[in-house]
């Protein structure tokens, strides 16, 4: 596995809609496994392809229950509404308010390439639709309602 470098605010592949993959290939299955490294070196809890620069559908999580990658990842269905605040990899020391669904309904293929269905509320939920956002080129401050302020201790929590 590579630690892959996270692209920031003004890179075009970011505001771009990511295309299919087609097949998970070698080079796919090395790409989710160099992204699930990034992730976890830059103490995320998900990241896009687009966010290390690729222009893939692929995204992958882990709020804290284990890893979760999606392929080709599509909501199906959403319910209630939540505000909260949001940071991001790609905009590093910003946070914002952001409006999400409380729980939502994801399809996808998993890093195999077998379909799956994930049903999601809380942090799980928001961090979805804000990986899935960047898969169609939307950032956080394309959906923010305002700035946050938030304070980061010493080892960045």
């Amino acid at each position: 596995m590579a630690k892959l470098s996270i692209v920031t605010i003004g890179d075009p592949v970011l505001t771009e809609k990511a295309e299919e993959v087609p097949k998970i290939t070698k080079r796919i299955s090395k790409l989710i496994d160099d992204m699930l490294e990034t992730m976890y070196d830059a103490n995320g809890v998900g990241l896009a392809a687009p966010q290390v620069g690729i222009s893939q559908r692929i995204a992958v999580l882990d709020v804290g229950e284990g890893p979760v990658v999606l392929v080709n990842p599509v909501i199906k269905n959403g319910i209630g509404e939540e505000i909260d605040v949001e940071g991001c990899l790609s905009i590093p020391e910003r946070w914002v308010y952001v409006k999400r669904y409380e729980s939502v309904e994801v399809t996808a293929l998993n890093e195999k390439g077998k379909p799956i269905r994930i049903e999601a509320d809380g942090l799980f939920a928001r961090a979805l639709q804000h990986e899935l956002d960047h898969l169609d080129g939307i950032l956080i401050v394309d959906r923010m309602i305002g700035e946050a302020e938030v304070e980061i201790d010493e080892e960045g929590e």
